[in-house]
């Protein structure tokens, strides 16, 4: 069995997360038991969500623990199994965390899942064609629910949920607007993925400004809003929402480093008998088929064909994945391990 490569959540961070709270080691890979796969990981994901599983507050979800392996997405191909459903050669992705191999009790529900390359490739799998393609499918399907004509918009818009969400929601006949940081990233909205307008929040970097900047992308006001940011970017948003406008959120990376953010206007809820609804995409599982369908299909048919952003090698995970909570990426963010 090969020697396996892994980095682990070492401290937790004390305001912005740095280098210094990961440990790289090297461990010996255990021999398979019956019902288990050995996968060699090709890509690792990096996703906004694992600087809040840093923490040890109360979340969503259970707080990473000291000196395991860093939770992460993981797309793959199987070198051993001892499992009837996987042989070697599949290509699969899973759950498989910040390491080079990873060995899987392949019957646990959703552990691992394997995926055609002949027309997706895979490392399409843990962005468009995965985890956040699924998040954009499901906060604009099922929360926003928009109909022709309408105007949306989005924060964190070249990355790899807003990449796919303006393809879903141009494929319904919406008018969609971005909101991203520096003017490169807003010329890649508009230029490559589709978005009607992209509003720069690094030009508009408080609220009457980014109020004043939504207002003129959107002149006949905003009816659904999917969030990933929060601050004064979702406060401007509701400035400009029209009654019954709808906001689906996912996330808020605004506030990941320090204290909760206040809405400095709530009342605007009532106002506008909005709908404002959170929601954490791996709680609907039933629905991702359908999702990762007609994600599939856009990507085979040109009509979903985002950036990566891919470092080089496990070591490299950290930094990039600072960088990401920074944004410096441009579209999904990747760490290539072979």
């Amino acid at each position: 069995m090969p020697r396996n490569q892994q980095i682990l959540l070492d401290k937790r961070p004390q305001g912005a997360a740095t280098a210094d709270d990961f440990r790289l080691v090297t461990v010996e890979t255990p021999p398979l038991q019956d019902g288990q796969v050995l996968v060699r990981h090709h890509y690792l994901s990096l996703d906004p969500y694992m600087r809040g599983r840093m923490n040890e507050g109360k979340s969503y979800a259970a707080s990473q623990p000291l000196g395991e392996v860093m939770i992460g997405g993981t797309a793959g191909e199987v070198l051993e199994s001892r499992h009837p459903k996987y042989a070697v050669g599949d290509r699969v992705v899973g759950m498989g965390g910040w390491q080079e191999y990873g060995v899987v009790d392949a019957d646990v529900p959703g552990a691992l899942r394997k995926v055609d390359v002949a027309q997706v490739p895979l490392s399409y799998y843990l962005g468009a064609v995965g985890m956040p393609g699924v998040t954009a499918w499901y906060g604009l399907t099922q929360i926003i629910d928009p109909k022709p004509g309408q105007t949306l918009t989005v924060s964190a818009a070249t990355g790899a949920v807003g990449s796919s969400f303006v393809a879903l929601a141009k494929a319904r006949g919406c008018r969609v607007v971005g909101i991203a940081g520096g003017p490169e990233k807003c010329r890649y909205a508009t230029g490559e993925l589709g978005f009607d307008a992209c509003i720069d929040h690094r030009a508009h970097g408080d609220l009457k400004a980014m109020s004043r900047a939504l207002k003129d992308a959107c002149p006949n006001g905003i009816d659904g809003h999917f969030e990933n940011v929060g601050g004064y970017v979702l406060d401007a948003v509701l400035l400009r929402a029209n009654a019954f406008a709808r906001v689906a959120l996912c996330g808020m990376i605004a506030g990941y480093d320090g204290a909760p953010l206040p809405l400095l206007n709530p009342a605007l809820i009532l106002v506008n008998r909005m709908r404002v609804e959170g929601f954490i995409v791996s709680e609907h599982m039933q629905l991702w088929p359908q999702a990762l369908a007609e994600l599939a299909a856009l990507v085979a048919a040109g009509k979903l064909r985002p950036r990566e952003s891919i470092a080089q090698g496990l070591a490299s995970a950290p930094e990039a994945f600072l960088g990401l909570l920074r944004g410096r990426n441009l579209g999904k963010q990747l760490v290539k391990l072979i």
